[in-house]
């Protein structure tokens, strides 16, 4: 892990933020080079679950929550942690992080009972704080999903089985955040909720573990480094009738990189209005707040019917990490050299090549490597990018260090034959193509 953090600080990948005031436990920001891997990690995602499907459908909704949305959903109760507190050193920890009853800090066995801590955060909204005027900070991007399902089904016309997908920040104020970028306060979800109907759900419950994990696999991630969990009932979530979890060795240990969730009928039924209106046949709650009627017509019978929801759930910074660890390579060439590698799928790198004059500052190299610079990004497919240094060792390394794909060098060859050396990241090997198809070669190599 330490290796990883260096390779994010020193290359601009990822920062801790507000770090000239000391940082903030748990907060990271995206530096210039993450932001485009967390970019296209999003946009491999979005791709798959919404571009590539005609039964999924798209959501951007708002951080804030009104309370009773998350009054009814369950978590004002339950999403809570158990905490204790050393009386020695003053330590808070969770109760189930405590070993042989001994504090983690000073090994002391003198703690405080265990009692539950809220992991909402809170704001105040409106000009005067009143204590009664507050909003959460969402916990998961889900909620905003199920309280908009009405409105994307009767603007979309879509019919069940259908899906509505959604990437976004959520916010989750733990007790120890830890393990660099996976376990945070701020946070991105890639969620995505598919609606079924009763009776269909275990089948599309195996449909979608499998369907997630080729796609990690698809992300550069070996199948043999993933395993599937069954959560067991005891440790499943308070909607959840059956979870599993596809688990990555981090380099920290093996954790979840992404859930997927059988939430049954539990969180249309608890946003739908009390059921004395119309008869449903679900678990619907006594909610006397909501306005909505979350059901659909059974394809059969014709009667109501909340649908049930399976949710494939992935943490995009933990699958930034997953990546990036697998990724990271240090090879040798010979003798005591070596180069550090990130053996990035082309389509996550965060720049897609980088174009190399020979000579730095030559005004016939630098023309004609801007003009190839231009081509390429007229692509689309990512940033390319200009090095105008003259140091054609030094830019090769750095650019296997940060994932490109490939390097263009531009030489006074170039100028008369119209030709482009190209090199491989992974092989390092180089020959000598024409600028005229430096276009279909990059769009074949992002494209793997």
């Amino acid at each position: 892990m330490d290796e990883l953090v260096s390779l994010c600080k020193r290359r601009g990948f990822v920062f801790q933020s507000n770090e000239i005031y000391g940082g903030m436990q748990g907060l990271y920001d995206y530096g210039p080079l993450g932001v485009e891997l967390k970019n296209n990690l999003k946009s491999a995602w979005w791709s798959s679950m919404v571009y590539d499907r005609d039964d999924v459908e798209g959501l951007d909704a708002s951080i804030l929550s009104k309370p009773s949305v998350l009054k009814y959903s369950g978590h004002e109760d339950t999403f809570t942690d158990p905490l204790v507190d050393c009386k020695k050193c003053k330590g808070r920890w969770r109760a189930d992080h405590i070993k042989d009853k001994a504090c983690p800090g000073c090994g002391s066995a003198d703690l405080t009972e265990p009692r539950p801590f809220n992991l909402m955060f809170k704001t105040s909204v409106g000009p005067v704080d009143d204590g009664k005027s507050f909003a959460y900070l969402r916990p998961e991007t889900a909620q905003q999903i199920f309280v908009n399902f009405k409105n994307v089904l009767d603007s979309t016309s879509k019919s069940m089985p259908f899906g509505i997908a959604q990437i976004g920040k959520a916010f989750r104020n733990e007790v120890t955040p830890r393990n660099f970028i996976f376990r945070t306060r701020e946070f991105e979800q890639m969620e995505l909720e598919f609606f079924v109907e009763r009776g269909t759900d275990e089948k599309w419950h195996d449909y979608w573990v499998k369907k997630r994990l080729d796609w990690w696999c698809e992300q550069g991630i070996p199948e043999n480094r993933l395993k599937l969990f069954d959560v067991p009932k005891e440790d499943l979530s308070h909607y959840s009738k059956k979870t599993v979890d596809i688990m990555y060795a981090f380099p920290h240990g093996e954790e979840e990189l992404e859930g997927i969730a059988n939430r049954s009928d539990f969180d249309l039924g608890s946003h739908t209005k009390n059921q004395s209106d119309f008869e449903i046949h679900a678990n619907v709650s006594e909610n006397k707040e909501s306005t909505a009627k979350l059901a659909v017509q059974n394809s059969n019978d014709k009667s109501w019917e909340v649908p049930y929801v399976i949710e494939p759930s992935a943490g995009l910074d933990r699958g930034f990490l997953a990546v990036l660890n697998e990724a990271y390579k240090t090879e040798s060439l010979g003798g005591d050299k070596e180069r550090l590698v990130l053996s990035l799928a082309p389509h996550l790198s965060p720049v897609k090549a980088a174009i190399i004059p020979l000579k730095k500052n030559n005004e016939g190299l630098v023309a004609l490597a801007k003009k190839i610079k231009q081509s390429l990004q007229s692509l689309r497919l990512g940033r390319v990018v200009l090095e105008n240094t003259g140091n054609i060792g030094k830019n090769y390394r750095r650019h296997d260090e940060i994932g490109t794909p490939v390097c263009i060098t531009v030489d006074f060859d170039s100028l008369a034959n119209e030709t482009a050396t190209i090199r491989d990241r992974d092989s390092m090997e180089q020959k000598t193509v024409s600028i005229d198809s430096l276009e279909n070669m990059l769009t074949k190599t992002v494209s793997k």
